[in-house]
């Protein structure tokens, strides 16, 4: 298949729409079900190449939780405590713990439920039956993975009524060097960002402290690859092989990192012990269940607590998470990593990351503020590496 002709483009009055290969070569694809759209490829192409770099970089299984053109979240295969698969709402299912990729999977959409509402998933590894079932659970558009063990895509074409999209890519394939792509019918040319995230570009390491642990190279590699995929400007929070708050699209740095740091803050608290047993009705949907938890821990449009509210999803009224104990339990963090896709221009960054835990800090520098953003991760003890790769994406 050299071409496969799309229903329509980003939006419906957008037609004719396809993919195909310059030159009328294969594409490195297949579409083993479903119909995916326009938009459902720019996500899918994008999260494979983000997941097979991490498992390239890292060694470990990996996913991707990918909406809109930007990752909710990427994660490692690292084993999950109890309290991350009752967070992950993954502690009913038997077998997590036996597959690492089915752990990958759980992290990356069980980090910002809200937003992976309706995401489409890549797998840096076949698929095996426990992931395909958790993928099963979970609304969502379609998944990317090399390839399906036969029971598992069986699982898979259950969703959406049959209509699931499922596509196997070849691992093999390498891209052209150069890229090319077009606005308003002006072809735009470039190399293809191409650069291999590793320990190396962590090297200069310029605040007074330097020790940088194992597990902070990792975190920030996580967060570094994932800012390569995310619509820029973008900041990336991670702990514990996962992204935990992606900050794309904003036009000002400070607010990257305020949103991806609200987004890392509500991660933790998914974690709290008033959280983690609100007592929901048993009738009330997963979907529907990530509402109220994001509610009842930001305060959004309702007060999920208050009479006249609760009863609609708690089966006894629940004491509401005050803000003095919010701020107990984030005050506590420490050992976050926090990657940045350009440099910091103003040292509020700092202050912000701060008060989300973050202890570590990878980013290009160059600004002509450098000193005065050394300065701040110096105030609270922080390791931060100037990287030097501008990470834009768009």
């Amino acid at each position: 298949m050299n071409e496969f002709a799309l229903k329509y483009g980003c939006n419906p009055h957008q037609k004719p729409a396809r993919i195909y290969m310059e030159g009328g070569r294969e594409l490195p694809l297949q579409i083993l079900n479903g119909r995916p759209g326009y938009i459902n490829f720019l996500d899918a192409l994008n999260a494979w190449q983000l997941v097979s770099e991490l498992k390239e970089a890292l060694g470990l299984p990996s996913a991707a939780s990918f909406k809109h053109v930007s990752p909710t979240s990427a994660a490692l295969g690292l084993p999950l405590s109890d309290t991350l698969k009752k967070a992950c709402f993954v502690d009913d299912v038997p077998g997590v713990d036996d597959s690492p990729l089915a752990c990958a999977y759980a992290r990356a959409r069980g980090t910002d439920r809200m937003c992976s509402f309706g995401d489409w998933v890549a797998l840096s590894d076949v698929c095996d039956v426990t992931t395909a079932r958790l993928i099963k659970r979970e609304v969502s558009d379609g998944v990317i993975a090399p390839g399906y063990e036969p029971e598992a895509l069986e699982v898979l074409k259950l969703k959406r009524k049959g209509n699931y999209n499922i596509v196997q890519i070849d691992p093999a394939y390498v891209p052209d060097p150069v890229e090319h792509k077009q606005v308003f019918g002006i072809t735009f040319e470039q190399g293809r960002n191409d650069v291999r995230i590793s320990a190396e570009h962590l090297k200069n390491i310029v605040t007074e402290n330097k020790d940088l642990p194992e597990s902070a190279v990792r975190d920030l590699i996580v967060s570094l690859i994932t800012l390569k995929y995310t619509q820029s400007n973008s900041v990336c929070f991670a702990k514990d092989g996962q992204a935990i708050g992606v900050g794309a699209g904003q036009q000002s740095r400070v607010h990257c990192t305020r949103l991806a740091g609200s987004k890392a803050d509500t991660w933790h608290l998914r974690q709290h012990e008033k959280v983690l047993n609100l007592p929901f009705l048993p009738t009330l949907g997963r979907p529907d269940r990530d509402n109220v938890i994001d509610g009842y821990i930001n305060g959004n449009e309702e007060d999920v607590t208050a009479e006249g509210n609760w009863q609609k999803y708690f089966t006894c009224q629940p004491a509401p998470l005050t803000a003095e104990e919010k701020r107990a339990y984030l005050s506590t963090l420490s050992g976050v990593s926090l990657g940045s896709d350009a440099f910091f221009p103003f040292s509020d960054n700092i202050e912000r990351a701060h008060a989300s835990g973050v202890s570590y800090v990878a980013q290009p520098g160059g600004s002509i503020r450098d000193d005065a953003v050394i300065e701040c991760c110096n105030r609270y003890g922080m390791v931060m590496a100037f990287d030097g790769l501008r990470l834009f994406h768009h």
